[in-house]
């Protein structure tokens, strides 16, 4: 029997992952680094997993030593990152990795520029596909969304990653508040509309492998965060446009292409919040993923996944719901309540209940 390892068992995409390669036959060991959590991650309580630590902390000078080790003590695994810190510490040290086990993730400058949002939007601008209006200056127009190339670099939540300016005042106010982190920080107009998601599987060679589409329904913070419900959908348009982007750079691994009213914001080059939707919808990522890992050809599958179909993270939704409320978009906020009874909780199994109890349990301890 194969094994895989999934690294940082603390996210919610570890599940939905071990669960995948589980029921498709695969040994599952699901690390975390032992001084980044207090206690056991829900994912170790899976059945399709065994726990297992790592010493120290992902940020520590010596992790990527430590990892190495844990995976050469098993017979040529699949490694399967789902933290961008692991991820970052494997491309940074691919030839080592590549000696003891199997994977696919893009070189360290591949990764840099994809967190880049300013060359994400430049490449976009050149391949002539669709994005925001960007400013150098003065905006022509309000609302402006204003936000540091690399947000998530410095740490800063989702939530934290932009602001709103609806005027000069207030341009300046955000352009104050992110030069701490960037000293030129980004100024693009305001985009309507649902926020839109291509995720993708690409191997060596930035060949298309797997895609996926979601529409967002409702995310928190609700004036802009991670999805908490989404809907399947297919739009060939958008997949062509990301797997361009994502090409142009030479990318190869998992991504996940952000879009909002139909025009290009920025590129999540690692597994994202919204991966276990792959799994929810029967797309494949994780088994193909295994198998071009191990040396295999996997044929990508157009459309193999049902759309129209939805998911909620159930807490994460309800918070979103609330906040609706508060803000005065009752028909939404009651929308989203009402879905607690009508749309599938992206993380619940009923054969594999302990891995989702103790989750609910975990998140509503912090």
């Amino acid at each position: 029997m194969r094994t895989v390892i999934i690294t940082d068992g603390r996210y919610r995409s570890a599940i939905a992952a071990a669960r995948e390669f589980g029921r498709a036959g695969y040994d599952v060991i699901v690390t975390e680094a032992r001084a980044d959590m207090h206690s056991d991650p829900p994912v170790f309580s899976s059945k399709y997993a065994r726990g297992a630590w790592v010493d120290g902390s992902v940020s520590d000078p010596g992790y990527s030593d430590r990892l190495l080790e844990f995976v050469r003590a098993h017979d040529r695994p699949v490694l399967f990152t789902t933290g961008a810190a692991t991820q970052r510490t494997v491309s940074g040290a691919k030839a080592l990795f590549a000696e003891v086990s199997d994977f696919i993730i893009a070189d360290p400058e591949v990764l840099d520029a994809l967190n880049d949002k300013c060359r994400v939007h430049e490449a976009a601008r050149k391949l002539g596909l669709p994005v925001p209006e960007q400013y150098d200056g003065e905006p022509e127009r309000y609302p402006v969304i204003v936000k540091p190339r690399c947000g998530e670099a410095h740490g800063l939540k989702a939530g934290d990653r932009y602001a709103v300016a609806n005027d000069p005042e207030e341009l300046a106010a955000a352009l104050e508040r992110f030069r701490r982190y960037d000293p030129s920080p980004i100024i693009q107009e305001k985009l309507e509309g649902d926020g839109e998601g291509v995720s993708v599987f690409m191997a060596e060679g930035s060949r298309l492998v797997r895609a996926i589409c979601h529409r967002r329904l409702r995310e928190f913070p609700t004036s802009g965060g991670p999805s908490t419900c989404c809907v399947t959908e297919y739009d060939a348009d958008k997949v062509r446009e990301a797997v361009e982007l994502l090409s142009y750079f030479g990318f190869s691994g998992l991504a996940m292409v952000e879009f909002k009213g139909g025009r290009i914001l920025e590129v999540n080059p690692r597994v994202w919040g919204t991966f276990p939707l792959t799994v929810f919808a029967g797309a494949g990522f994780c088994e193909s993923y295994a198998r071009e890992a191990s040396g295999e050809h996997v044929a990508y599958a157009e459309r193999n996944y049902e759309t129209g179909l939805r998911m909620r993270f159930a807490v994460n939704d309800l918070a979103a719901s609330a906040d609706l409320l508060r803000r005065g978009r009752i028909a939404a906020g009651l929308s989203g309540i009402l879905d607690l009874f009508r749309v599938p909780e992206g993380l619940k199994d009923p054969g594999d209940k302990r891995a989702f109890r103790r989750y609910i349990r975990s998140y509503l301890s912090r």
